[in-house]
């Protein structure tokens, strides 16, 4: 079932221990398949070098198993919950990457210090309030907090991205990443400034319709 998602979200997977986004066995990437609206994810508590594409997991988008021998990652009701109310999501990522989990640990969102935050979020990257780990209360609350944001920071916990594929949502997971160390370095400097909201709409929009490659 799946084969092909299968194979990606593993791969997409591994592309969290390759960027320095886990440890161990922590954080979790999902796919929704865009036909039968089922959803792969990866198992609970395997270590990367173990993951195969059979190892991923199938799941309905009630939480049924629908293919997988192991248990599902135990944030899969956050995901599934993520998928019933944003039809344009069709990946999720989570991760408790150091320096984006750090400024969750504080409890603040990241302004928009860099051209790159303006880039690629449109805005601050938000703060998302403390939410119990367990059923759906994460999602819920990453569905009310997040905005237009393709990147949350939840309070004491730490980052989920989205994206309508699974190259955005684990590329908002590696740029969350990289400007929050950004940000945190340039405060040990001093206080930087913010940039201006037209400014972060301009620029944002700029990147959204000119940035990479255009067919035609």
């Amino acid at each position: 079932m799946l084969v092909e998602l299968r194979a990606r979200v593993c791969e997409a997977n591994l592309m969290l221990p390759a960027a320095g986004l886990v440890t161990w066995t922590s954080g979790n990437v999902s796919a929704r398949d865009p036909e039968s609206g089922h959803v792969v994810i990866k198992p609970s508590g395997l270590r990367y070098e173990r993951m195969t594409p059979e190892s991923m997991v199938v799941l309905d988008l009630a939480g049924h198993v629908l293919e997988g021998e192991l248990a599902p990652s135990v944030d899969a009701p956050t995901h599934l919950i993520i998928y019933r109310n944003r039809p344009d999501v069709m990946s999720v990522v989570h991760t408790h990457s150091t320096f984006a989990t750090a400024w969750a640990a504080a409890g603040k969102s990241i302004p928009v210090y860099l051209t790159a935050i303006a880039d690629e979020f449109g805005g601050p990257v938000p703060l998302g309030a403390y939410a119990q780990i367990g059923e759906e209360e994460i999602g819920r609350e990453v569905l009310r907090s997040i905005g237009d944001s393709p990147a949350i920071l939840m309070k004491n916990h730490g980052v989920f991205t989205i994206g309508a594929s699974i190259d955005a949502a684990v590329k908002a997971a590696v740029m969350v990443e990289d400007v929050a160390r950004t940000a945190y370095y340039a405060l040990q400097l001093g206080q930087p400034d913010e940039l201006p909201a037209a400014e972060v709409a301009r620029a944002h929009k700029r990147y959204v319709d000119r940035y990479g490659q255009r067919k035609g």
